[in-house]
């Protein structure tokens, strides 16, 4: 079952604030913080109202963590019956984004304390008028528990540091905020939204962009929208929510989740 408060929480704050904010085509999974001589053991830290993963059905290795994120992962018909997949469908192998000293984007290689993390892509494509609507998801393992907290600790601090942020060549994102939401006595990082504008060469004026990411055990997934000329902020938050929830629930599945 989704977890009601979060759910609403998430609602409440998308459909009322959220802007956008985009990475261009790529829907960038936080920086993990490199586990530095940690043994990769999962602990059982619960990570939502109800819900323990299993700790013998924690993946163990890059095979166990792909074919978890692949299980996990959003494709278009997650998102809504007019959404298709983007070509590519799915990100390079081994690659991870890396925000660079000068708040520009650029993609790297995948952090040690990540076992596997793969983004799907999905849009409506333009049509009458209206810009396409570009989403996509992203599923990232990590080793441990701790190093998915980080991600999320440091996801949550890069609009403090790059509040102005350019995803690529003629596309850029403005004004982002971030907000955590701490679960269970250790304070470790369950949600975090993002919001801001997305702006582009290929059309003129601001757009709407969000980012909802949730952390189950090990398991972080990501979603986020970028507004287009013709769509409603509305349209946009709903998959978003939609899509958030379906992949918590199958994260909770596919972890085991004793309740």
């Amino acid at each position: 079952m989704l977890r009601a408060a979060a759910v609403a929480a998430a609602s409440g704050l998308l459909l009322a604030g959220c802007s956008s904010k985009g990475s261009g085509d790529e829907a960038k999974p936080p920086r993990a913080k490199p586990s530095a001589g940690s043994s990769g053991a999962p602990t059982a830290s619960p990570t939502a109202r109800g819900f323990t993963p299993d700790p013998k059905k924690a993946p163990r290795d890059a095979a166990d963590a792909k074919r978890l994120a692949l299980a996990i992962v959003a494709g278009p018909d997650d998102w809504g019956p007019d959404f298709v997949k983007r070509a590519p469908f799915l990100s390079a192998p081994g690659s991870w984004p890396v925000l660079d000293a000068n708040c520009e984007w650029e993609i790297g290689t995948l952090p040690r304390s990540v076992l596997f993390s793969v983004t799907a892509y999905s849009e409506i494509p333009a049509v009458g008028g209206k810009g396409p609507l570009r989403v996509a998801a992203t599923v990232t393992v990590h080793r441990t528990v701790a190093d998915a907290d980080w991600e999320m600790a440091e996801t949550l601090e890069e609009p403090l540091r790059c509040p102005d942020q350019e995803l690529r060549q003629g596309e850029r994102i403005t004004g982002l905020q971030s907000l955590g939401v701490p679960y269970g006595a250790d304070e470790n990082l369950d949600t975090l939204m993002e919001h801001g504008s997305y702006l582009a060469d290929a059309f003129k004026g601001a757009q709407p962009y969000s980012w909802y990411q949730m952390r189950i055990g090990q398991v972080s997934v990501a979603a986020v929208v970028k507004g287009a000329p013709g769509r409603t902020e509305a349209e946009g938050k709903a998959a978003l929510i939609r899509v958030s929830g379906t992949m918590q629930e199958r994260a909770k599945n596919q972890l085991g989740a004793q309740s």
